[in-house]
Parts: structure tokens; C-alpha cells; sequence
């Protein structure tokens, strides 16, 4: 066996965490212990905290158990930490030669779970509870040059505003004379005739 491999093993047993396949809401998903999951959108509040009890899998590092079809009294123990929506998706329909298409966007609704424990006969596997996740929603800030611009336009209405000063109006182009007008364009001469041409 290759030396890399050999040491990608022994470095891969000692981190292996203990995990389970868990379906939630019609899905499997693999979690461990202070692991985040997105799932599609829960009926419970933010905060919230839920259990799964339909554990497909259960692996701690060194038995494997697998349900059949679930592992009796596993339990995955949750908490609700955000509601969200996904990156959105461009939908396009185009049907060649019908000068038809379509372009649509989605956005999933997705909930984040933090695993806080991984539960069998009333026993967390885990040990202790893993700590609550809190989201902190971030703030917009005002820029300055926003602020200075709202204060001038304050100041503005308070102000009387001085009338523009009118315009002189601009002076009509110069008519031609009618006999400038009627004056005929030279023609030019015709050319002579040579012998050539006779």
C-alpha cells in the first residue's frame, strides 16, 4: 500500500467523527455533533429546538448500525437557528424557431439547523449539548456624504429661493430679399466642339 494512503488513514481514523444518515422532511442527510444542515423550510420558529427520530444509520467510530428500516430509539436533537432562501435559480424555456422564450428566476426557502446532539435510548452519544448558534443580522450603515446631502437639501427649503434671471429671447434669422431669391444660378459654359468630335 502507498505511504500517502497509508497516512491519509491514520490521520482520517483519528478525526472520524461520529455521524448519522438522518431523513428530515423527505431527505437524508448526514450530521454529526455542531454540524449546520440546510433543509427545506420547517414549520417551526427561529430558536426552536426539534427532534428527528427517523435515524437511517448510525456510525460512532467503530460500529455501524443500519436500520431496518430505521435504528430503533435513535433520535437526532436539532435547533432552528434561521429561516432563509436560497441563491436564486434561472428557469429558461426557448422553443427553436417559434420566436418564443421565457426566463424565470426561483428562490428556495431553506431552514438552518444546528445538530446539537445525536441521541440513542435516551442517551446522547455525543456527550454534552452542542452550544446554540446565534445569526446576527448585519446593520446597515449611512454613509456620510448620504447624511451631508440630506441636511443641504433641509437647509434649501428653508431658505427663499431666488427667481432665475429671464432669458433675452433669440433674435429670428434674416429673411432674404426676394430678389436674392429669384436671382438665376450661372450656368456654365458649354464646351467646344473639336474636329475630333465632328
Amino acid at each position: 500500500m502507498h505511504s500517502r494512503l497509508k497516512k491519509y488513514q491514520i490521520i482520517n481514523q483519528k478525526t472520524q467523527l461520529m455521524y448519522a444518515i438522518v431523513d428530515i422532511a423527505g431527505q437524508q442527510f448526514k450530521v454529526n455533533k455542531a454540524g449546520k444542515v440546510y433543509v427545506h423550510r420547517l414549520a417551526a420558529k427561529e430558536g426552536d429546538k426539534v427532534e428527528f427520530n427517523n435515524v437511517l444509520l448510525l456510525d460512532d467510530g467503530k460500529d455501524v448500525t443500519v436500520g431496518k428500516p430505521k435504528v430503533e430509539g435513535a433520535l437526532v436533537f436539532a435547533e432552528v437557528v434561521e429561516h432563509m432562501k436560497g441563491d436564486k435559480v434561472l428557469v429558461f424555456h426557448k422553443k427553436r424557431r417559434k420566436s418564443y422564450q421565457k426566463m424565470n428566476g426561483h428562490r428556495q426557502y431553506f431552514t438552518r439547523l444546528n445538530i446539537l446532539s445525536i441521541m440513542k435510548d435516551g442517551v446522547s452519544l455525543t456527550g454534552e449539548n452542542a452550544a446554540s448558534v446565534k445569526v446576527e443580522k448585519p446593520v446597515e450603515v449611512v454613509k456620510a456624504t448620504k447624511v451631508a446631502k440630506h441636511a443641504a437639501k433641509a437647509e434649501e427649503t428653508d431658505e427663499v429661493k431666488k427667481p432665475a434671471a429671464k432669458k433675452a429671447p433669440a433674435k429670428p434669422a434674416a429673411k432674404k430679399t426676394t430678389a436674392e431669391a429669384k436671382k438665376p444660378v450661372a450656368k456654365k459654359p458649354a464646351a467646344k466642339k473639336t474636329k475630333k468630335d465632328e
